[in-house]
């Protein structure tokens, strides 16, 4: 099985309880809170966030995706994650007005993806003009800004991930990507050892994750370290301590 499928398997079975952790709604919250504070279009002072089209890559159930959506004008979300997705599904049901949301299971290897088109087609068609400002690159929809939160700590090719990114850009697009800082083996806590299968790398390296978004033709690439997360983990004897963990958020834009 591969590390992919691992970490599919284990988030269907948590996906029910996933939203009851306080760690995880804690960790979504500074996330979400260092976006608006990087990325120009939430910016106090002539920010225009309700122009923005959102693709967020790992939405698992929705946490950040639902914190966003007020702010958008429409965002999707995408896993490969059965029950994370159902959860996700389950919050769109019950809101009371058309959302502007809407949750994919698709591993994005293609921006031109028939499943994540068709998603971006119907949000359109949702709008008062019906979706005829399509903003396409030879008739595809692209984004205005790409999100992800510990996300990038699970997949095996950066490189590769960034480089769809790019291409799912609109020109002057931004990616703003949260996750744990790699700072040396202290950082391996994060997860217990339990989990450790699945997981493609202990947090996110700053001199790598720049160098790869610059490689795939980011600019302006800044990794900025936005907050600290404490959480209680496995010891090395085995006993619960509490670590403090970075977390960094990759910046970029597409020229």
């Amino acid at each position: 099985m591969s590390g992919q499928e691992v970490s599919k398997t284990r988030f269907d079975s948590e996906a029910a309880t996933w939203d009851a952790d306080e760690k995880h709604l804690d960790g979504v919250e500074k996330a979400f809170e260092a976006i608006k504070q990087h990325v120009p279009a939430f910016s106090a002072e002539g920010g225009d966030a309700k122009d923005l089209d959102v693709l967020e890559i790992g939405c698992g159930t929705g946490l950040l995706s639902f914190k966003l959506a007020p702010h958008v004008r429409s965002l999707i979300g995408v896993d490969t994650s059965s029950g994370m997705l159902a959860t996700f599904s389950q919050k769109i049901s019950a809101l009371s007005t058309t959302p502007n949301l809407a949750a994919v299971n698709v591993l994005v290897q293609d921006p031109d993806d028939k499943h994540l088109q068709a998603a971006a087609a119907d949000l359109a068609a949702r709008r008062p003009n019906g979706g005829n400002e399509i903003s396409a690159s030879n008739g595809k929809y692209r984004f205005d800004l790409v999100v992800s939160h510990l996300t990038l700590h699970h997949i095996p090719d950066m490189a590769a991930l960034c480089g769809v990114l790019h291409k799912a850009l609109r020109k002057g697009g931004c990616v703003a990507l949260t996750d744990y800082e790699d700072f040396g083996n202290e950082a391996r806590a994060f997860h217990p050892k339990a989990k450790w299968e699945g997981v493609e790398r202990h947090g996110v390296r700053k001199d790598e994750i720049e160098m790869v978004m610059r490689a795939v033709g980011f600019e302006d690439v800044r990794i900025e370290t936005p907050f600290v997360m404490q959480k209680k983990v496995e010891g090395e004897d085995g006993s619960e301590v509490e670590r403090d963990f970075p977390f960094l958020l990759c910046f970029g834009r597409k020229g």
